[in-house]
């Protein structure tokens, strides 16, 4: 049995003054961490009992599916440039020399290490499929370290790898692991939701990413309340409702019009007396593409969608298959588009002929197709075009949806309002492909003895995550309370009184007995004032709650559950049940 009295549990009143979200604030507060420098935490005893317990479901349910490694946490520098990712990586990779000048990092994942065992180990078809996976401590340089634990340097992460014969069977392991990271999310207590996402820089083609909904969150989730459509906002689409197009002046073909200082969308719409919906607006990039030499090129791009809608730079970037965008320069707009910012257009442009070509790539939004008679700029200062039709008038590279999503838009598969809120991500799914094993070498022989190479899938969980999503979710002003399968405790029994010598065996009886019945029992035996204790089980997590005090006497505690702030006088000798039920234990 643990006692409050002989543990270090530092709880404070008062939150650092640098904590902004709600989990930071309370995990401080409540003694589970400690910070040692920017983004770099200790895990004291009660935050590591739950980040234990949130381990254990972990590995309990990938057990099922998978294999447990331990890889090493620091890399040598050649299985990074096998597979191109030690350019690409650039600063969010922690870099060091051994003592005979070689390069080495420490781990931010673990495909390469992987694929490296792979290449070594697996010659034939009959040794597939294979699911191995660890629970290991990555690094992370991360530029911009806040909001505790979301944001962070060193974390701890279960990442899964697959390797299968073909496309199908690479598909049944990433349906295994939905599965299972269902099951975790749902075990650890979390209000999740699965959306489609961008690999990012992991690479590859099909990506989910299990979300928690909470304010505290960094990425923005489109999801239909009706039919449960989600998607990061980085993949998200919509139905758009029609807008009616402007009648043709004159001729109906393009009209050069005096604009004098008229460069914002929203002058311009107020100019023609029209909305921004019927406006073409141009956004240009130069984008940064690596070679597999890491060697840098900067590229145009000119991005042309409607004047009330916004580019999606993740979208763009995954389109143009660049690392890195940055605004066109006055000189470069006038090289490649030959007009000034503010009256920028696309017609007359020469663009290249497909994505990849050498020139200036032209990206028509998908929103943009089959309108007419818009309004845009003429690529000359104080000027623009009216009566401009997509299509006929100007041509692009390439029409793709490269937009946000905005909140209210029609779900693109039953039409309703969507809604966009903010998320954080617990776990995130991939299907990679060939990307490692074809750059690293793996290869397997067939069943016709032909030698081929596996196909890949990686799949991550943020451990830590798992504990601020729980705190997100379920938090006050006075703490926060966690799911019994990952607070540290399950119960804290409370003697009111630790000077009380009929209160304390009463207390220590419940305590053994819960104990025996299979509950996770703290008892509060500290001599403090019994507004204290209160307030100290309501901060740290801890779900139910049994007070020990004058009621005693009668034979009655009090049993509290911390997330409805509600209690009930229960016998002391139908303790167990009551927890039982109230907790919803078999």
């Amino acid at each position: 049995m643990h006692r409050w009295s002989k543990l270090f549990v530092p709880t404070l009143r008062e939150a650092p003054a640098d904590a902004e979200v709600a989990s930071h604030k309370f995990l401080v507060r409540s003694g589970y961490i400690r910070q040692l420098g920017a983004g770099i935490y200790s895990y004291l005893f009660l935050g590591q009992r739950s980040i234990n317990k949130i381990i254990g479901i972990v590995r309990e349910e990938m057990d099922k599916i998978g294999q447990e490694f331990l890889l090493p946490a620091i890399h040598p520098a050649e299985i990074w440039e096998q597979s191109g990712r030690w350019t690409t990586m650039g600063q969010n990779m922690f870099r060091l020399q051994d003592r005979k000048g070689a390069w080495l990092c420490l781990g931010m994942t673990h495909e390469e290490v992987m694929t490296d065992i792979a290449r070594k180990e697996l010659r034939s078809y009959k040794q597939l499929p294979q699911i191995w996976y660890q629970i290991q401590t990555k690094f992370r340089d991360e530029p911009r370290p806040k909001s505790g634990l979301l944001r962070v340097r060193q974390f701890i992460m279960k990442d899964a790898y697959s390797f299968d014969l073909d496309a199908a069977g690479l598909d049944k392991s990433f349906d295994l692991h939905d599965q299972v990271y269902r099951t975790i999310f749902t075990r650890c207590g979390l209000d999740f939701v699965a959306v489609e996402a961008d690999s990012g820089a992991m690479g590859g083609s099909q990506s989910q990413e299990f979300m928690v909904y909470t304010d505290a969150g960094e990425d923005l989730i489109v999801s239909c309340p009706k039919c449960h459509y989600a998607a990061n906002i980085e993949k998200a689409i919509s139905r758009l409702s029609p807008v009616i197009d402007l009648a043709p002046t004159g001729d109906g073909k393009p009209e050069l019009v005096s604009t004098p200082g008229i460069a914002t969308i929203a002058d311009v719409a107020k100019f023609f007396s029209i909305s921004e919906a019927q406006d073409i607006k141009c956004v240009a990039y130069m984008a940064e593409t690596k070679s597999s030499k890491g060697e840098s090129a900067w590229n145009p791009v000119a991005v042309f969608l409607r004047g009330d809608h916004q580019v999606n730079e993740t979208k763009l970037l995954g389109l143009v298959k660049a690392v890195d965008l940055r605004p066109m320069q006055a000189e470069e707009l006038e090289r490649y588009i030959h007009g000034p910012a503010g009256f920028l257009g696309p017609i007359g442009l020469q663009h290249a002929k497909a994505l990849g070509d050498e020139g200036l790539v032209v990206i028509a939004d998908h929103a943009l197709e089959g309108r007419e008679n818009m309004v845009c700029g003429a690529n000359k200062l104080d000027y623009h075009y009216r009566n401009v039709t997509p299509g006929r008038d100007f041509t692009w590279t390439v029409a793709v949806d490269v937009r946000n999503v905005v909140e209210g838009e029609g779900c693109p598969q039953c039409g309703s309002p969507l809604k966009v809120a903010k998320a954080v991500e617990v776990g995130h799914i991939f299907k990679l492909g060939y990307k490692y094993t074809e750059s690293m070498g793996a290869r397997v022989l067939d069943p016709n003895g032909k030698e081929v190479t596996p196909i890949m899938g990686s799949y991550g969980i943020g451990i830590e995550r798992i504990l601020t999503s729980a705190i997100e979710q379920s938090h006050d002003a006075n703490g926060f309370w966690l799911p019994r399968s990952i607070a540290p405790f399950e119960v804290v029994v409370t003697i009111t009184n630790a000077t009380d010598a009929n209160l304390v065996p009463i207390g220590e009886r419940i305590a053994k007995d819960l104990e025996a019945a299979g509950f996770d029992v703290l008892l509060d035996d500290r001599d403090e004032r019994a507004g204290v204790k209160f307030k100290d089980a309501d901060l740290v997590g801890i779900p139910y709650r049994i007070n020990v005090g004058k009621k005693a006497a009668e034979g009655r505690v009090e049993l509290v559950t911390r997330s409805t702030a509600t209690s009930e006088d229960v016998a002391i000798a139908d303790v167990v049940t009551a927890l039982r039920n109230t907790a919803g234990v078999a």
